[in-house]
């Protein structure tokens, strides 16, 4: 099933700002989705578009088989949502706001408790449990944001720079909890950051988008394809590091092989393949026409 389809999905503000540009999506259901480019590109209004908070001026959209635009109560049924402001309540304790949002999505106290301190256990929070978010730190309002997000158990989370304001290590904890989510309950995951390195760590598909413009989406594989079709390798023959240009990983043991039969010693082989950055970065070269794609 498709958590997410879009076809041409635009908005245009009215002062004339074209913030999403005929984007077309397809999100399978339990995939981790990076939508990735830098402030401004377009990226939070299209998650408003897809939670039926914008309506769209052109193109329509889906998730999972519910158009947002029309039906924005029953998406919210299914949607959990963080932002880097998630609202929540100050006067209220963590727990308190835990139990307040289950409620509005049909969940009893005890539903609420339950899995909020589950929730709150993962987030390493539940000791600050009774304490009121006024005391909470920015990092920790944040691990309380996504547990609100996640207190009814959604289908799909629409993330947006989930892990700002975070330490490494809560960082690290709510990156496995969101790979968790997606491999064991199938949750879908629409990430939006504009962190690139930390997209590669997490996502396993991607959109990458400029100027509410689609530059490319699919998996990494098929990104690097985009831009070069070869891989650069690096070999440490005789305490001489040589780079060879190769079009496939299978190449790589007959040069290896060529060396060692001249008697030459290996220290150190290693495949260097674009990463999600630098992919990006030549994609936008090649749509501003200052480069025909990535060389080096």
């Amino acid at each position: 099933m498709k958590a997410v389809i879009t076809e041409n999905l635009t908005k245009v503000y009215p002062q004339g700002k074209k913030a999403v540009d005929r984007i077309n999506l397809s999100i399978g259901e339990g995939e981790i989705y990076g939508f990735l480019g830098p402030n401004g590109a377009g990226k939070t209004t299209t998650i408003k578009l897809l939670i039926g908070m914008l309506q769209p001026t052109q193109g329509s959209s889906q998730v999972f088989h519910i158009d947002p635009s029309v039906k924005p109560d029953i998406v919210h049924q299914s949607a959990g949502i963080v932002t880097e402001h998630g609202q929540m309540y100050s006067q209220l304790t963590g727990m308190e706001n835990l139990i307040y949002y289950g409620s509005l999505f049909g969940l009893s106290k005890k539903e609420s408790q339950d899995y909020g301190t589950l929730l709150l256990e993962k987030m390493e929070i539940s000791e600050a449990k009774d304490q009121k978010l006024a005391t909470y730190s920015t990092g920790m309002r944040q691990r309380l944001s996504l547990a609100r997000a996640m207190i009814h158990r959604p289908k799909i989370l629409f993330l947006d720079e989930p892990t700002s304001g975070l330490d490494p290590e809560s960082a690290q904890n709510v990156n496995n909890m969101i790979k968790g989510l997606a491999k064991e309950e199938g949750t879908t995951v629409f990430l939006c950051t504009h962190q690139l390195r930390y997209a590669q760590e997490i996502c396993n598909t991607y959109g990458l988008i400029d100027d509410g413009v689609m530059l490319a989406t699919g998996g990494l594989d098929h990104l690097r394809s985009l831009v070069t079709t070869s891989i650069t390798v690096n070999i440490q023959v005789n305490r001489e590091t040589i780079q060879r240009k190769v079009e496939s990983e299978a190449e790589i043991p007959a040069i290896i092989k060529n060396y060692i039969d001249n008697g030459d010693d290996i220290y150190h082989v290693s495949a260097q393949k674009l990463s999600l950055e630098e992919i990006y970065f030549a994609l936008i070269e090649k749509r501003e026409g200052r480069k025909d794609g990535y060389h080096e």
